[in-house]
């Protein structure tokens, strides 16, 4: 919250895919001076076209190549006339290294898609309408967003989620790495201190802690038969931005997992009226 974020230079490169809707280019920008690697489909005709930046969930780094999260959003979004930014984080693909992200619980990634809004109004393009962006996350991604919207509150006009992390990182902690034997989690407590230890770093570090700060509207979608992110996570995510008097909506799927089958067509539907309410 107290580092100014700074995301800039724009620069599509190849085109990657042309379909009868949109096309899909190569990008890079700069997020705080580091070079940000990812992919802009942008719908065919004159636009200008709202924006949305889609923020992945997590995909090893070591496997991991550009554009890879959210093939079948980033197609649906398009067609529906958005201008469709998907980045690929710091450490990355194509993307610069920041050897202290990880032990800094990943937060490079939230500077990485506000950085991202701030490059697409720097780049001033013709067929995107900068006052107009919304954010999308998935899984981890979806943690993501909840960092953005709490760290910098009126950059975007809405956000949606689908089955998000906790918005408490121990508690991810506890679920992903530290049943696995990462050693990560040895080298984040000794920077940081255990929860136990420093409470105040891990409640400072949570952006439950400052769902006060949130102006835009929040949709949330979540199965309930998700078994990697459970659903009470988001019920009590849910329950704080609704205790803080915010605009959020929780949306649930009886059946669904994690990844989202026979319902995901339908849970679309809900976000495109979600975002043609609000950004258009």
């Amino acid at each position: 919250m107290a580092r100014e974020q700074r995301g800039s230079d724009l620069r599509v490169g190849a085109v990657r895919v042309r379909t009868d809707a949109y096309t899909q280019y190569a990008v890079t920008y700069r997020s705080n001076g580091l070079k940000i690697s990812g992919i802009m489909n942008v719908p065919r005709g004159d636009g200008p076209f709202p924006a949305l930046v889609l923020a992945h969930g997590y995909i090893d780094p070591d496997i991991y190549t550009t554009g890879r999260g959210m093939p079948r959003e980033q197609d649906v979004l398009a067609r529906g006339g958005y201008v469709v930014l998907h980045t690929d984080y710091r450490n990355h693909a194509g993307s610069d290294d920041d050897p202290d992200n990880d032990v800094n619980l990943r937060l490079g990634y939230t500077e990485d898609v506000i950085n991202a809004v701030h490059a697409l109004r720097s780049a001033s393009r013709p067929n995107v309408d900068d006052g107009r962006i919304g954010l999308l996350g998935r899984s981890m991604g979806g943690g993501v967003v909840y960092n953005a919207l709490v760290v910098a509150p009126g950059l975007v006009d809405a956000a949606a989620v689908y089955a998000p992390v906790s918005s408490r990182p121990e508690e991810n902690i506890d679920r992903f790495q530290r049943p696995e034997g990462d050693p990560l989690v040895e080298e984040i407590e000794a920077a940081h201190g255990t929860p136990r230890e420093n409470p105040e770093f891990w409640r400072q570090v949570s952006p439950v802690t400052y769902v006060d700060r949130v102006t835009e509207p929040l949709l949330v979608h979540h199965g309930t038969a998700d078994d990697t992110c459970p659903l009470a996570w988001t019920r009590a995510t849910v329950a704080a931005f609704e205790a803080a008097g915010k605009d959020v909506e929780l949306r649930t799927y009886r059946g669904e997992g994690h990844t989202f089958g026979p319902r995901w067509a339908d849970s679309m539907d809900v976000t495109m009226s979600f975002f043609d309410r609000h950004l258009r």
